[in-house]
């Protein structure tokens, strides 16, 4: 079950009027459900992991983007889990404010289920923003960067 799945899941819980969704492959067991307006998306039967992998976690359904003044195009996480800038502590953020990127080259990396996922840019632009804090959670949905085509 990788991270598309699970997207996949989520659209569809929105999509419809059913409130919970669970999928088993290959003993493992992933559940969706809607719960007073938040999706929450629960992991069980993976390989042993820290405890707190396999607490719910949820988001908001209806994500707000607080884009201020700033006028871009918005990268979007498309996935629940946590923001790095860089692939390590030690390293150089991938991307800095005012940088110019090309369609394809990584962003950043949202940390899911212990998988490390590059977010990669979907446009060549000048990065006008960077709305999210190192090592915080994101929401699926949730504006990363602003960019400028």
């Amino acid at each position: 079950m990788n991270t598309k799945d699970i997207e996949q899941l989520i659209e569809l819980l929105e999509k419809s009027t059913i409130s919970e969704i669970e999928v088993s492959r290959w003993g493992k067991k992933i559940r969706v459900s809607r719960q007073g307006g938040n999706v929450v998306v629960q992991n069980s039967g993976m390989v042993p992991a820290p405890a707190q992998s396999a607490a719910p976690i949820q988001t908001t359904a209806d994500t707000t983007d607080d884009e201020s003044s700033l006028q871009g195009l918005s990268i979007k996480s498309p996935m629940v889990g946590t923001f790095y800038r860089s692939p390590s502590p030690e390293v150089d953020p991938f991307i800095k404010v005012g940088d110019h990127v090309k369609k394809g080259d990584t962003l950043c990396i949202i940390e899911a289920m212990k998988i490390m996922n590059e977010v990669e840019a979907e446009v060549s632009g000048v990065i006008l923003d960077i709305q999210i804090e190192n090592a915080q959670p994101v929401e699926y949905g949730q504006t990363l960067f602003l960019i400028e085509p």
